[in-house]
């Protein structure tokens, strides 16, 4: 295990015993939005806060100044200010692999070069080496001067991983579309199910597609998987269109004009027929769901351009360095992570609702989810001794006003906590008017009143006022309370999405350093994969099936029967 001090029970520290101390206060008072906000005009400035591109504002948190004070006092306790200047230095708080923890060594200018060695790795040089290399690539691309075998240039591109080699790429490449510029569309393939793979060939030209296979260790199951298909699907339409002629070195050639690797193992790379030249690495110190703004946003390189990730990486690296240097009890990041603590541990609230009013961020639930919940989703603490109070959230969300329209009502009217991130943002690329009607401005109309619901909610007279009929007043109340952040932007432009990405990526490690887990393994992930493995065989091999349990014979015997 890394050299790194045990993690301090949040649980046993009088932080934490004023903390419940103050929860049973506010229980016995009764807690209220309403009369927060009425007695104290300043509620609204004390808890807005704005870093380069985003405005916060978490007044309509279940929070008063003693608890924001408190909050405070636990990060102090758990020794959070040392723990993230650790990460940052490239500590190795990452025990269980006994690495450093630096994606944010991703998105460091190039005037950082030399003042992060890491275990004699300069690491800021290294990583902007292999961003060189990908600009230059991704240039002749959008140039038309990277052709595939026949001589035509890449007009769509099929980027080929899982988990953190797709969720982040996809999101963002989502989020970004409006920018868009070169004329080359990319299609993520990432399920083993062959439906993923047979949906996104529909409709692409073998000449002109380009795939990238992102794999760090170019052995994972399904990439490798579907990364055959993609070979074989390719070379059967190049050969169909008379492109090549089937030969072994037709082959080899039609590969090195058509396939381009992330990864970091040279051998694997090359046994697949990738030229090693257009193989582009990153580090064991970067995990896969940090790696976003490595190599694996290559395709995103190709389709946005690199000045567009430029700005992409400086909104990452201003967040992070707004982490790092504001006070704790001013610092938004630190204070949304304690936050949730405050729910999760004192609220018992099992999950969070994370709704961006921006339809371009519908993947940024589904990329939280893998974040988050396989970040913090554990049960024992970065020693290996068990954790002593509840961990993690389940992350969920969809775009407003959707979602309004689907499971609002729980938030509103349900016996759950859920705390809830609004995102919007004041701008629209695309503005449009119905009649008179600003139909942006209808749209963050919604914004602003689901918040606001949720805050106040509506009273059984208010609900009588209306006519109601008295019979019907209590399925008509909403009891408010119901607590939200909002986030506020200008415009989802490049460099705020990389804010907004950095936002998520420290409230996962405010969180975990209070609960004392390692964020950055994922072991859980590990025994169905190995699993799978001796279970496969077993849909043909008798012997393979004996060894397997009743209920998992039962569903193979069933498959057996079935599949025609």
């Amino acid at each position: 295990m890394a050299d790194v001090p045990a993690p301090i029970d949040a649980t046993k520290t009088p932080e934490w015993k004023a903390l419940q101390e103050h929860y049973d206060h506010l229980q016995d008072v009764g807690i209220s939005l309403k009369r927060w906000f009425a007695s104290d005009p300043q509620r609204v400035d004390k808890l807005s806060f704005d870093t380069s591109d985003l405005h916060f504002d978490l007044s309509k948190n279940l929070v008063d100044d003693q608890t924001i004070k408190l909050l405070v006092g636990l990060a102090k306790a758990v020794h959070l200010e040392e723990r993230r200047d650790a990460m940052y230095r490239g500590v190795h708080i990452n025990t269980t692999e006994d690495r450093a923890v630096l994606h944010t060594a991703l998105r460091r200018p190039k005037s950082d070069v030399g003042k992060y060695v890491v275990d004699g790795q300069d690491t800021v040089a290294d990583v902007h080496e292999v961003l060189d290399r990908m600009y230059a690539f991704a240039n002749r691309v959008r140039a038309g001067e990277w052709k595939g075998v026949t001589g035509k240039p890449i007009k769509n591109v099929m980027s080929i991983g899982i988990g953190g080699s797709d969720l982040g790429p996809v999101m963002v490449y989502e989020a970004l579309k409006p920018y868009a510029d070169a004329g080359i569309s990319v299609r993520y393939v990432s399920n083993i199910d062959p439906n993923d793979m047979a949906e996104k060939v529909k409709g692409l030209d073998p000449e002109t597609t380009l795939v990238i296979i992102v794999s760090k260790t170019f052995t994972t199951l399904e990439t490798l998987t579907n990364a055959r298909e993609a070979r074989a699907w390719l070379l059967e339409g190049l050969k169909a269109q008379g492109a090549i002629d089937g030969s072994d070195d037709s082959v080899a050639e039609a590969i090195r004009h058509h396939f381009v690797a992330v990864s970091t193992n040279a051998e694997k790379v090359a046994e697949f027929g990738i030229d090693t030249q257009n193989m582009f690495g990153f580090w064991n110190w970067v995990g896969g769901r940090y790696s976003v703004d490595a190599a694996v946003g290559l395709s995103l390189i190709i389709a946005f351009g690199p000045e567009r990730f430029q700005e992409f990486l400086a909104g990452f690296h201003d967040l992070d360095e707004y982490f790092a240097n504001t006070p704790l009890e001013k610092n938004v990041v630190a204070l949304m992570g304690l936050i949730n603590v405050w729910y999760v541990n004192f609220f018992h609230a099992a999950s969070h609702a994370v709704l961006p009013y921006d339809q371009y961020l519908h993947r940024f639930p589904a990329y939280l989810q893998q974040l988050t919940m396989e970040s913090n989703g554990k049960s024992v603490r970065w020693d290996g001794t068990p954790v002593t109070s509840d961990t993690g959230e389940i992350f969920w969300g969809e775009p407003g006003t959707n979602g309004q329209h689907a499971f609002y009502q729980l938030i509103h009217q349900g016996t759950r906590l859920v705390p809830a991130d609004f995102i919007a943002f004041a701008n629209t690329p695309n503005p449009t008017k119905d009649g008179d009607q600003d139909v942006h401005e209808l749209f963050l109309g919604n914004f602003l009143a689901q918040t606001k619901a949720l805050a106040f909610g509506k009273t059984a007279d208010e609900v009588r006022a209306e006519g109601t009929p008295e019979w019907m007043v209590p399925a008509r109340v909403f009891t408010g309370n119901r607590p939200t952040t909002s986030i506020f932007g200008e415009a989802l432009t490049p460099h705020a999405l990389g804010e907004l990405i950095a936002l998520y990526e420290h409230i996962t490690f405010v969180e975990g350093t209070v609960w004392g887990l390692d964020s950055y393994d994922q072991w859980g992930v590990e025994l169905g994969k190995q699993l799978a493995k001796q279970i496969t065989p077993a849909f043909h091999d008798d012997q393979a099936l004996a060894g397997q349990d009743a209920s998992t014979k039962a569903l193979i015997a069933y498959y057996r029967a079935h599949r025609k």
